[in-house]
């Protein structure tokens, strides 16, 4: 967007700068937790299945009502809250780590309490942005807090992998809640004339409202395709997630920093998605360039799954940071326009319901998948389930493209 068209407010400026940080401290730990569950533990594919169950379980459980309870409430005030909460949730893993007293049950316990305030931070983070901006900057908005996210994604796994090497991994989550602590400090400078909180809300109101949105999500807003192609790609998500780690690090046999580095390169592809998105949307619609992600995800998995093909090291290792490559590429290209979209098509008093609600049956995908698709791997192998990924997402990309979707622009 030309300078003219896009004028920051120190509102987003701070709002970005909080995502940023916060983001660069999230890969940070997401890579030390899947190390300290493999290294540390000495667990399994199954494992680290868990572990990403653990994670996303509050949304199955939590997501539907929490929506209703955001957009009845302040987001701001909300969104400083949970991160400060975040923050001394994380404290908990070295603090266990070092009692003794951190085993794989124990660290699940305090991953899905992290989860359960995650999915209230969620809800008032995106449904925060529309207040803060212009329909019209929403997009250019969502690929700027992409970028951001894209460089900690590259520099988060790197960096985590060189403090797991350098000082373990419980250390290493420190980082994160050092990171939270930042951000709610930041998110506080914002001044924000929000619409009161609701009063008198009851436990009948706010079931009656998670309806509601839940009914608008796969209705009236018309994205129930979108919806369920991203249900789709989360499938395709969830064993990469949890193979991916035991993949590099035993059947490869990576290093934790070659591995931080691998995931890198995928920062780096999500850096340039982020760059190009909205050059791309412009000239190809929303519909086809969520499409061409797809597409280019599925290859990256391909490339995943020819690493293991070869006994040297350097070629697994180049096939490998090629797939991370592509696949970090599509999801800086796609996220933009997906919660731009969905975010247009959405009033502001249903955005957390609308936004909850689809964030939590994607995140319900990976609570259900991602356990499954640890034990299949450690019966049939990671390979074959990296196959099994590559074509889900081969098919989430044919299926939007059958659709009208493909022809879909974001209003404006």
């Amino acid at each position: 967007m030309r300078r003219a068209e896009w004028s920051i407010s120190p509102s987003f400026l701070r709002y970005w700068r909080a995502a940023a940080v916060s983001g660069l401290g999230t890969y940070v730990t997401l890579f030390a937790l899947q190390a300290l569950v493999v290294l540390d533990l000495d667990g399994t594919a199954s494992d680290v299945g868990w572990l990403s169950s653990a994670r996303w379980l509050p949304f199955l459980v939590f997501g539907l009502i929490v929506g209703a309870v955001v957009d009845g409430r302040k987001r701001l005030p909300l969104l400083v809250r949970t991160h400060l909460l975040q923050a001394v949730l994380l404290l908990a893993v070295p603090a266990l780590w070092w009692l003794d007293l951190l085993s794989l049950p124990v660290l699940l316990v305090v991953v899905f309490a992290y989860g359960t305030v995650s999915v209230v931070s969620g809800a008032a983070e995106m449904s925060l942005l529309p207040r803060l901006l212009e329909r019209r900057q929403l997009q250019p908005a969502h690929a700027r807090v992409d970028g951001a996210d894209a460089v900690a994604s590259t520099a988060g796994p790197a960096l985590g992998g060189a403090l797991v090497s350098a000082v373990g991994a419980p250390v290493a989550v420190l980082l994160d809640s050092l990171s939270y602590l930042y951000s709610a400090l930041t998110l506080r400078g914002i001044q924000l004339d929000e619409p009161p909180a609701r009063t008198g809300v009851t436990v009948r109101g706010l079931l009656r409202d998670a309806v509601d949105g839940f009914r608008y999500a796969y209705g009236a807003s018309g994205l129930a395709v979108l919806a369920i192609a991203t249900h789709g790609w989360f499938v395709g998500n969830a064993i990469i997630g949890v193979v991916l780690a035991p993949y590099a690090l035993r059947n490869l046999d990576l290093s934790a920093f070659q591995f931080g580095l691998v995931g890198a390169v995928g920062g780096v592809g999500a850096v340039l998605g982020a760059a190009v998105t909205t050059w791309v949307g412009r000239r190809l619609g929303t519909g086809r360039t969520i499409i061409l992600c797809h597409v280019v995800t599925a290859l990256g998995v391909v490339a995943m799954v020819g690493a293991g093909s070869r006994a040297s090291g350097a070629w697994a290792m180049t096939l490998l940071m090629l797939g991370q490559g592509l696949y970090g590429l599509a999801m800086g290209m796609s996220n933009s326009h997906e919660m731009s979209y969905r975010q247009l098509v959405t009033p502001d008093e249903l955005q957390a319901r609308t936004n909850t609600t689809l964030r939590s049956l994607n995140r319900t995908v990976m609570v259900v998948v991602a356990p499954v698709a640890g034990i299949l791997a450690d019966a049939w192998g990671i390979r074959p389930m990296l196959v099994v990924a590559a074509a889900v997402f081969a098919l989430v990309a044919a299926g939007l493209a059958a659709t009208s979707f493909r022809n879909v622009r974001a209003p404006v």
